[in-house]
């Protein structure tokens, strides 16, 4: 049951985490929402639970593990349980490997590896007191394929995905789930503010070029359902809250895409060749652009 179950979601003040928040609140759950922007946060959990009666929001940045675990036990404190994480929070980046500094690269696994733990341990000690629960962790698909152009971001959420793996096991014979979400693309701010440059930009940019790359060589592209709302990536979350399942696909095809990379990465890579090589060829000119700028 969604009524009355207390669900704390990270990176809750826009995208998927926002959209996930009004749902369950539409269905009686008691919220716990963080994120760092607290405008927007505020905003959110007003549109949800205008009384507060229901609706707890406390600007978090995850991966300070001081205010994670102020999150978890805030919720604690105010609910007296928890029944669902939801490890949302996350962010990307541009730049091929070469580019990729050292600063990127901290910021990209404190953000989305590093924050699991901070979220994750304080919720597991109450959820074994209490007997049940449910942690949920935002990975991509790119946590099961590798892309181009942001590689930190890739091993980052390659590790989400081991990282509930590894929590599935130490859960065997308890009443506690755990399963990770692997998204495609999301109409989301999220391309728009990744740090280095825009993937927006990239992505945007690339499509015409992969297009023609593509019918030149008459090949085929990974057959994936393109850009979807975060409304249908938080169903589908709500419907892994009602029927726990270890691994969500949320596009038409990803999941088919991910068997085959990891049955025959080869063969997963020949699909890719064309996109690959567009956004190469983009690639090289926004930084070219950039480096002409500065």
């Amino acid at each position: 049951m969604i009524a009355d179950s207390v669900v704390v979601i990270t990176g809750a003040s826009s995208g998927i985490g926002a959209a996930l928040a009004r749902l369950l609140g539409r269905e009686g759950a008691r919220l716990v929402l963080g994120a760092r922007r607290e405008p927007e946060l505020s905003r959110v959990a007003g549109e949800i639970d205008p009384s507060g009666s229901r609706v707890v929001h406390l600007p978090t940045d995850v991966t300070d593990v001081r205010q994670a675990e102020r999150l978890v036990a805030t919720a604690l404190e105010r609910f007296g349980r928890i029944d669902v994480l939801v490890n949302n929070a996350g962010r990307g980046h541009m730049a091929s490997i070469e580019d990729t500094n050292d600063v990127v690269l901290m910021n990209m696994f404190s953000v989305n590896v590093f924050s699991l733990w901070y979220t994750t341990r304080p919720v597991l000690r109450a959820m074994r007191k209490q007997g049940s629960g449910h942690i949920i962790t935002m990975a991509s698909i790119a946590g099961k394929v590798g892309f181009p152009f942001n590689s930190a971001y890739v091993a980052a959420k390659y590790a989400a995905v081991g990282f509930t793996h590894a929590l599935r096991t130490e859960l065997i014979g308890t009443n506690i789930h755990a399963s990770v979400i692997c998204p495609a693309s999301v109409k989301t701010d999220w391309a728009k503010v990744t740090e280095g440059a825009s993937m927006l930009s990239l992505f945007s940019e690339a499509g015409p070029v992969i297009k023609r790359i593509a019918t030149e060589r008459h090949a085929t592209l990974p057959q994936m359902e393109g850009v979807i709302p975060p409304e249908r990536v938080a169903e589908a979350i709500r419907e892994c809250i009602l029927h726990p399942v270890p691994e969500v696909f949320t596009h038409k095809g990803s999941r088919e895409f991910a068997e085959l990379a990891f049955h025959d990465r080869e063969a997963a890579e020949t699909l890719q060749a064309p996109v690959v090589e567009g956004e190469r060829e983009v690639y090289r000119r926004l930084m070219h652009k950039s480096d002409t700028a500065s």
